[in-house]
């Protein structure tokens, strides 16, 4: 399995970054780095489905059907991705669902003197160099904008 690493230091409580990062209205504001548009449907609490999704060239919602592993208020949340969102269609059966199954994103949020350190830990069986070029490009974007967003 594939493993990547951001990290990032917010100068806000570990509080403020969790309710940037996770509620809808700001998490659509740092995420339309990855995709413009980009949204979730469902909730984090542990246990839960929850939908990642943007709308693709056709114009129709795409992304990762996911569960919430685990969720550490303010401290942890892990998610696990267990299918894709195709055309609008959940799929967790299709050859490139099943290579998704499994995916982690880790957060984790730590209190360094006030501030707080964002760690993203990402792990993956579908990791390409592309991938791992456009992770390397878009992460460190998209968490100074998460950043921003926070420090407000």
């Amino acid at each position: 399995m594939e493993k990547m690493q951001f990290s990032i230091v917010i100068n806000a409580p570990k509080e403020n970054v969790w309710k940037t990062m996770l509620d809808k209205d700001t998490y659509e504001k740092w995420t339309d780095v990855f995709m413009p548009g980009s949204t979730y449907d469902g909730d984090w609490s542990e246990g839960s489905k929850i939908l990642f999704l943007a709308p693709d060239e056709s114009g129709q919602m795409s992304g990762m059907v996911s569960r919430i592993k685990e969720n550490r208020k303010y401290e942890y949340v892990s998610i696990k991705h267990v299918g894709i969102v195709y055309n609008g269609e959940e799929d967790t059966s299709s050859q490139e669902a099943k290579e998704w199954a499994g995916s982690l994103e880790n957060y984790t949020f730590k209190d360094v003197d006030g501030k707080t350190e964002l760690l993203v830990d990402l792990s993956s069986d579908v990791v390409n160099q592309e991938m791992i070029e456009m992770s390397e490009k878009i992460w460190p974007k998209a968490l100074n904008k998460l950043k921003k967003l926070a420090e407000k």
